[in-house]
């Protein structure tokens, strides 16, 4: 058993990773794994809770799955799952269902931007969303939850609802849901659009060229890095406002370089746009050459991820029923043997 602080962290299989995703959370999680007793899982149910892709979501879940190995998560630190091969999800949301008031939900940000962008057709599962991301949670009763400005609302809905279960159901020494505390690492890298300097990489963004997925080809890269969106200016340089793109290709050189920014800041302050594309281009392309060798190295593997969800899940399940049962018990119900 680990004396190791409990931390919990999840990614939705829907479009690729990419660069952001990468240097935005997962490198922060990789290098702090050590710290922590870490359970990451393939978030799939949340991913359904707006209109997707039937015939990729199981595709697109061990992918995900073997990205995470390849990115460099490491089986002695972190257990890997898959969120619906754990039931205990679905059912302690019901649960909290029940004692989570309409109008918590009904204020959460992300429920009205996404409401407006789908309408009349806007599903009981995106307002219900964050009642099952409390239960995603709560189930491995994590000390910590790493979070980004835009989960900030959703674990402080979660503690909420922590403290309301335990007052109605618990007695005030003896809580049954640990109360999460968020975990503000060091922050991740905020990786910019390439077509858009002011705007977050994102998996949403309808252009594939506003993104280097982590396993774009070298010609793919190339071609993104030629066509992404650049300025007029010769010379490059770090937070001028009105040069939002120079900063971003800027900062993402850096990171994947090694080299710190005021190297970068004197390397590249008299480049063409032309010279520096090509040496960023060279820099990305080999940042990501192990991890999609790592990639495929664990998808030729016949078994291996299977496996390695298999053990995951276990342990997961472990976890998780026995939270659901001191939940159900507190409750009232009759909990089998």
């Amino acid at each position: 058993m680990s004396n190791r602080q409990r931390v919990l962290s999840g990614v939705q299989p829907t479009g690729d990773l990419h660069l952001g995703n990468y240097l935005g959370a997962i490198r922060n999680w990789v290098e702090g794994q050590s710290q922590y007793d870490n359970f990451v899982f393939i978030a799939d149910l949340h991913a359904i809770t707006v209109p997707y892709e039937l015939a990729t979501l199981s595709a697109n879940t061990y992918s995900l799955a073997a990205l995470y190995l390849a990115c460099g998560l490491d089986l002695n630190h972190s257990t890997i799952f898959v969120q619906s091969h754990v039931s205990a999800h679905s059912e302690l949301t019901w649960l909290l269902n029940c004692i989570t008031p309409l109008n918590w939900l009904q204020d959460m940000i992300q429920y009205r931007e996404k409401a407006v962008k789908q309408g009349e057709n806007v599903s009981v599962g995106l307002l219900d969303y964050p009642v099952l991301m409390a239960s995603d949670i709560l189930l491995y009763q994590p000390d910590k939850v790493p979070v980004g400005e835009d989960q900030k609302q959703h674990i402080e809905l979660t503690r909420d609802i922590v403290n309301r279960f335990n007052h109605l159901f618990a007695k005030p020494d003896h809580p049954v849901l640990k109360l999460p505390e968020p975990l503000i690492r060091k922050e991740g890298a905020r990786v910019m659009s390439l077509t858009d300097g002011t705007k977050k990489m994102s998996k949403s963004d309808p252009s594939d060229l506003s993104r280097i997925n982590l396993l774009d080809s070298p010609d793919e890269i190339a071609k993104k890095i030629k066509r992404c969106k650049t300025d007029p200016t010769r010379g490059l340089e770090f937070d001028n406002p009105e040069r939002p793109e120079s900063n971003n290709l800027l900062t993402l050189y850096t990171l994947l370089s090694g080299k710190t920014k005021e190297e970068v800041a004197t390397e590249c302050q008299d480049m063409g746009w032309g010279q520096f594309k090509s040496l960023l281009t060279e820099t990305i392309i080999n940042a990501l050459k192990p991890i999609q060798e790592k990639y495929q190295t664990v998808t030729d593997e016949k078994g291996y991820l299977e496996s390695v969800l298999r053990d995951g899940r276990q342990k997961a399940v472990a976890i998780a029923n026995q939270t659901l049962a001191q939940a159900k018990t507190a409750m009232g119900y009759s909990v089998p043997l």
